[in-house]
């Protein structure tokens, strides 16, 4: 009887964890990163936005010049997102690259004059 009774605890409880899980809401949004050159580029905002909180899954097309990130919502929000792209030296859609990161990125990295 106990072992029933404790079956059907852990059973509750776990249903109680998978509801707050279910409960995060993920969004995936695209953004235009028209500076973006090349795999060093790539590397450089997927690392950093991979750090940012609420961020689940980034990858940057640099042929397409877009970047899909995946996020929880009740943690970050689209703005926020552009404005780290931006801090690592890059535009994000209308947000333009903040100036002293963009200086410090490698010459292949930069737009071309």
């Amino acid at each position: 009887m106990k072992k029933i009774f404790t079956f059907i605890a852990v059973i509750i409880s776990l249903s109680f964890f998978n509801s707050a899980i279910a409960q995060q809401k993920t969004q995936t949004i695209k953004i235009k990163t028209p500076t973006v050159q090349c795999k060093s580029c790539k590397e450089r905002i997927e690392n950093y936005l991979m750090r940012e909180d609420g961020i689940k899954k980034v990858k940057v097309d640099y042929k397409r010049k877009e970047t899909t990130v995946t996020f929880l919502s009740d943690r970050t929000n689209i703005e926020n997102i552009k404005t780290a792209i931006a801090n690592v030296g890059y535009d994000a859609d209308n947000v333009t690259a903040n100036e002293d990161s963009y200086k410090k990125l490698p010459t292949c990295c930069k737009k071309p004059e």
